[in-house]
């Protein structure tokens, strides 16, 4: 294992810990399930990309043909796997699910390649961590529907070609920019998950709650919604964290000052913000004065890895405007400072380079 992957698993557990991490542990996987939509009609937001698919697989059934390979990027929780398994059951299909990690070989593919049926939906999570040797054979089984499979070895190797059915290949990936152009070419469509916006996830959790049976003021939902990160995993998780408070504390409704009083409970903030990402602010701020800091520096501070403050906090902040990456390290925005109730110092803080001692950065004039 080399040390993208240890810094990435290490990453990857600390955001599974996080209620507002988008990552899904065993749990989630679970409670997804109930509460996944079956058909576009059902899904959520998202409208441009449902609007596109349906064009596709309409289209695909009506020459009664298999719909083009589909490419599907975003961040974590706004529903690749379920847009996946709607995608095989409007085509009245079955799917497959599996992971690019767990497939290092180009035998692990090959297996599941010849194993598919005539129309099944192959959904390959995490495209952009499969091995390369994996990857090149995916090439021609996505264009030709034929691989190549090597026997023997050396000299004397000879390759078998094997012919596959027609299936569809749905890809799921965090990063789409580590995808070679050779494979993102072969995908027919290819579609770019965005953040929800608050009435969106509002719309959800009503959803939600309704499958849960639960009830949910219009405020209530509003409250979770803009604590959410604008990610469908996540407000689904708040608003089981919720039900816990009110059916404990109160009398099982959910209202605005409920969802309120149960996120402060979990140290959920009004933007969405957890102890890490307030512990971040925290230190650049108080111990910094606003930046810019290292953020080697930054994680000692704050008692993290380096890749933890690096991969699972910084992104939301940055994407929120609270904090900024310069090629001279992290600094606060002001509305970083505003969101914390403090003051920026005199001296101009992280706006023009100066710590908290005032003393200009090696680049300040």
């Amino acid at each position: 294992m080399d040390w993208d992957d240890t810094s990435s698993e290490t990453s990857a557990a600390a955001a599974a810990d996080r209620l507002v991490g988008a990552s899904a542990d065993g749990e989630d996987q679970a409670v997804e399930a109930a509460l996944r939509p079956k058909s576009l009609d059902e899904f959520v937001g998202q409208e441009r990309v449902r609007e596109q698919l349906d064009l596709v697989l309409k289209a695909a059934l009506a020459r009664g043909a298999t719909a083009d390979h589909v490419l599907l990027s975003g961040a974590p929780g706004l529903g690749k796997t379920t847009l996946s398994m709607i995608i095989a059951a409007e085509m009245g299909a079955p799917i497959r699910i599996t992971s690019g990690p767990a497939i290092q070989h180009a035998g692990d593919l090959a297996a599941i390649l010849s194993s598919l049926q005539e129309g099944e939906v192959l959904f390959l999570d995490e495209i952009h961590r499969m091995s390369r040797p994996a990857e090149e054979m995916l090439y021609m089984a996505m264009e030709d529907f034929r691989v190549d499979v090597i026997v023997g070895k050396g000299p004397g190797a000879t390759a078998i070609p094997l012919e596959l059915p027609p299936f569809t290949l749905v890809g799921a990936t965090t990063r789409a920019g580590l995808l070679p152009p050779p494979l993102r070419d072969r995908f027919g469509f290819t579609a770019h998950m965005e953040f929800y916006e608050p009435a969106e996830l509002e719309r959800v959790i009503h959803r939600s709650a309704r499958l849960l049976d639960l009830e949910v003021d219009t405020e209530g939902a509003a409250e979770i919604a803009g604590r959410s990160r604008g990610t469908p995993r996540i407000a689904n998780r708040l608003l089981r964290r919720v039900r816990d408070y009110a059916q404990v504390k109160a009398d099982g409704r959910i209202t605005r000052d409920i969802a309120a009083v149960a996120l402060g409970v979990y140290e959920v903030d009004g933007r969405g913000l957890d102890r890490l990402d307030r512990a971040v602010l925290q230190a650049l701020l108080k111990l910094f004065g606003g930046g810019p800091v290292g953020l080697s520096t930054l994680a000692v501070a704050v008692g993290e890895e380096r890749e933890t403050v690096e991969e699972v906090a910084e992104p939301f902040l940055v994407r929120e405007g609270l904090l900024a990456r310069t090629p001279r390290g992290r600094i606060a925005t002001p509305a970083a400072w505003a969101h914390l109730g403090l003051v920026p110092p005199q001296h101009g803080g992280g706006a023009n380079g100066a710590g908290a001692s005032g003393q200009q950065g090696l680049f300040g004039t």
